[in-house]
């Protein structure tokens, strides 16, 4: 499963943010890892130089071998918290869509 992380320009794309993302992606997708073949993560803080809370955006999109995309999102204060919400959204609407083939 190929990971790849987009961010803002308000958002640093350091090793410590690429490290959560694919934790928080292995430890909540692993069992889809054949059946997914791409995530696109997509990092937004929504209102940049402002504070404020639940600011924080992941957008993730699966690209799901031989059907059509899954996306899923979460906004929260923290860009961890965001990101390990939507994975666990992503999680279930995996479960859910190719639960459903079976």
């Amino acid at each position: 499963m190929h990971i790849e992380i987009n961010t803002d320009n308000h958002i640093n794309n350091d090793a410590s943010v690429e490290r959560h993302v694919r934790h928080a992606l292995d430890g909540s997708l692993s069992r889809f890892a054949d059946q997914v073949t791409r995530i696109e993560v997509h990092l937004r803080d929504k209102s940049a130089d402002r504070r404020g809370g639940r600011d924080k955006q992941c957008l993730l999109e699966a690209k799901v071998e031989g059907r059509p995309p899954l996306a899923a999102s979460d906004e929260a204060d923290s860009l961890a918290a965001a990101i390990t919400g939507a994975a666990k959204k992503l999680q279930r609407r995996l479960d859910h869509d190719l639960g459903r083939l079976e």
